[in-house]
């Protein structure tokens, strides 16, 4: 079982950065893939970024390519989401997803445990 809890959200102009965090829970935090996923209001949750278990490999959502960057300290069971050059679109609630493993995971369906999500809001 593992316990994920979002931190780092808010409202930003757009343009600035936002750091997330996601604390996970249990011994095995290096077992799993884990990954970043958003929802904005009407619209259905979609990938952002994913990191392998290993942390060797990454993967990003076209929209936020050379914009967002996933990182992963598995001695501190945290995975990171730094935002820059936020845009109004980048609006959405952000939940981080874990899933036990060391691959690349795009569908939500994939995941089994998520995060209880954080608000990030960039404003125009």
């Amino acid at each position: 079982q593992v316990q994920l809890v979002e931190s780092g959200g808010g409202l930003v102009q757009a343009g600035g950065s936002l750091r997330l965090s996601c604390a996970a829970s249990g011994r095995t935090f290096s077992s799993y893939t884990m990954a970043w996923f958003r929802q904005a209001p009407g619209k259905e949750r979609e990938f952002v970024a994913v990191i392998w278990s290993s942390g060797g490999r990454t993967n990003y959502a076209d929209s936020v390519k050379g914009r967002f960057t996933i990182s992963r300290d598995n001695a501190k069971n945290t995975v990171y989401l730094q935002m820059n050059s936020l845009k109004p679109e980048d609006t959405a609630v952000y939940y981080c997803a874990a899933r036990l493993g060391n691959a690349a995971y795009y569908s939500p369906a994939l995941y089994n445990y998520w995060g209880q999500g954080t608000q990030v809001t960039a404003s125009s």
